[in-house]
């Protein structure tokens, strides 16, 4: 087998199998080295791939990739299984198009064998893996490697608890970092904590790795942990996290001693049934400026300058993000307004909240990886008589479907969601494109669903949000904006576009966002008569404004960055479609439907077959 001089002469798992300590010890540290150098230059996840690196090396080393099947949570602390899998000459490419995914991916390799960018799905995938593994009679084990923070989601819990219910083998990597994105809030950080620090575990960790330095594997370490394992059960956690859910458990373990890992790794591969293995690790281990980020600023960088830790993408002057435009705003009216409080599912950093924090520690509720319950939560809080702003990326607003429909608009409770990191996001790839928003939530009565133009009228959206006292959805973008702080603050009529003519206009474009400047300004630059409207709201759209335009008989262009079914256009397709009496349409209006029979229901919503019938006989 040719000798691994470098990270580039991986080509495939199988080279480091003949690996000894102290190579695969020079192997982590070369690894820690690219990544950085590496990521620096493409700009990436940073922190979470280097404290993972020996845990990633362990597997490889133990299991046998791609027969067995290897799921990391999230998916974005998969670098180092990349580069072990041979895609290292690739990585100049990573997240640019053509080139490498930032998570697992199906179609990229034959050793990525599920693909995620949202936490907390690779136990149900695990559990999906080992029942076909058993019902088609194959032969491979399924590891999942598994963050604290992901726990915090529901997924996650609901999975456990099925897994611990069907005993199918499978290992499952506990990498317990003390530190999911932004610190983490929950029962479950808790009881983690309470295994840290317990006087146990001081006992524990000698023994173990006392154990692990034996030259005796099989039925002595396994029996050996075993004995440890149970001690955790009865006497560390008072109320068992694991055991709660019948999983068998070993660790603590030192998640970058690679030595003690691959003993681990080897006995619980021998386990039979579900089983748990606890790693402690390091995030950003290896690179002094994610060592020390308590606030989760390493975690997904931009490029940056590896001696000084300083970003190279410096913002031009006036500019802030949209996050912190939309943060300014609840800020300053919390500050006049003591019901106003501010909720996170685990983004407090991205969402630019923790200033928010800082200032009222007593009304800022970062819930952990939950947008489900968030949601729900604010909804009660706003009930209670508090003014609940909620922050969610549009990309993971999907998971709160639920919650949106059933608790906050059918309801008719009044929260200011905002919608971060709406509409094309481009690096992180599909799983994070926030262009499904509009068509998801369109469609729910009650709620009202917005996009500003510049942060001027942002200011105003979330000024108007507030003082509607209704279910009220307000999308940002990722990226910058222009910004000056209000001198003071509008109300925009609720349904409301803008017009803004170039020119002399022979054609109409209706668009959204920094997309309305973008199109005035070009239009400007090429002296092309436009008429620009401002379609701020996607619900409910200005009708008004619709039979004004109609009226002018000049061309309509609707320019829409979002999903196109479902979207923008769609609500004016459907608005125009109610003024053409060739088509005409029967179905359940913008309200909900109360309880009853379904015929009397169908009876009342004007869908029933004698209704149809009774339409045709009009129109015939």
């Amino acid at each position: 087998m040719r000798k691994i001089s470098q990270v580039y002469d991986i080509e495939s798992p199988s080279q480091i199998k003949d690996m000894s300590i102290d190579e695969l010890t020079q192997l982590c540290s070369d690894i820690r080295t690219f990544l950085i150098e590496s990521i620096s230059k493409t700009g990436g996840h940073l922190s979470s791939n280097l404290g993972i690196v020996e845990v990633t090396v362990a597997m490889h080393y133990v299991f046998d990739s791609p027969k067995d099947k290897m799921i990391f949570d999230v998916g974005h602390q998969c670098y180092t299984h990349k580069l072990l899998t041979g895609r290292s000459t690739q990585f100049a490419t990573l997240r640019k198009k053509g080139g490498l995914s930032g998570y697992q991916k199906r179609s990229e390799s034959k050793y990525d064998c599920w693909e995620a960018g949202h936490s907390s799905t690779s136990l149900s995938a695990a559990l999906g893996y080992a029942i076909a593994r058993d019902l088609m009679h194959d032969d491979y084990q399924v590891v999942a490697v598994i963050g604290d923070g992901s726990l915090t989601g529901g997924m996650a819990l609901e999975a456990l608890n099925d897994i611990g219910s069907k005993q199918k083998k499978m290992v499952i990597i506990f990498n317990d970092n003390n530190m999911s994105i932004s610190k983490n809030y929950s029962g479950v950080e808790k009881r983690i904590t309470d295994i840290r620090a317990s006087h146990l575990y001081i006992d524990l960790k000698h023994d173990v790795k006392n154990n692990l330095k034996s030259n005796k594997l099989g039925t002595n370490v396994l029996n050996t942990l075993s004995h440890f394992r149970d001690k955790i059960k009865d006497e560390v956690i008072d109320a068992p996290l694991f055991k709660e859910f019948n999983l068998d458990y070993m660790g603590p373990v030192d998640g970058h001693d690679i030595a003690s890992l691959i003993k681990v790794f080897q006995a619980a591969k021998e386990h039979d049934g579900p089983i748990v293995v606890h790693v402690l690790t390091q995030k950003g281990k290896g690179y002094k400026f994610a060592e020390q980020d308590k606030v989760g600023k390493w975690h997904g960088v931009s490029p940056f300058d590896v001696a000084t830790g300083k970003s190279l993408c410096l913002l031009p002057p006036n500019e802030i993000s949209w996050s912190q435009v939309i943060s300014n705003t609840v800020m300053d009216l919390a500050e006049k307004d003591k019901s106003i409080v501010a909720i996170t599912p685990a983004m407090a950093q991205g969402s630019k909240l923790l200033e928010f924090q800082k200032r009222y520690p007593d009304r800022f509720f970062d819930c952990g990886i939950a947008e489900q319950h968030a949601v729900t939560m604010a909804c009660a809080m706003a009930l209670g008589g508090l003014k609940p702003f909620v922050s969610i990326y549009s990309s993971f607003l999907q998971r709160a479907y639920d919650q949106v429909n059933h608790d906050m608009a059918r309801m008719n409770v009044p929260i200011v969601l905002g919608i971060d990191r709406c509409g094309l996001v481009g690096d992180d790839g599909e799983t994070h494109q926030g262009v499904f928003d509009i068509a998801m939530l369109r469609s729910i009565p009650n709620l009202v669903l917005s996009q500003p133009k510049d942060a001027q009228e942002a200011q105003n959206m979330i000024y108007t949000a507030f003082a509607s006292k209704k279910p009220f959805c307000v999308r940002y973008p990722r990226g910058n904006v222009r910004y000056a702080k209000n001198k003071s603050y509008s109300l925009i009529p609720i349904g409301t576009w803008e017009k803004f003519v170039v020119g002399t206009p022979t054609q109409i474009v209706i668009t959204y966002g920094p997309d309305v400047d973008h199109v005035i300004n070009k239009a400007r630059e090429n002296q092309i008569g436009l008429l620009v409207v401002n379609a701020r709201f996607f619900k409910p759209i200005d009708e008004v404004m619709m039979k004004d335009l109609l009226k002018l008989n000049l061309p309509i262009t609707v320019y829409e960055t979002d999903i196109k079914k479902g979207g923008l256009s769609s609500a004016i397709l459907e608005y125009m479609n109610t003024l053409d009496e060739k088509i005409h349409v029967l179905a359940i209006g913008d309200h909900y439907v109360c309880h009853g029979s379904i015929r009397s229901l169908r009876i009342q919503e004007g869908i029933s077959t004698e209704c149809l019938f009774e339409e045709l006989e009009k129109n015939g």
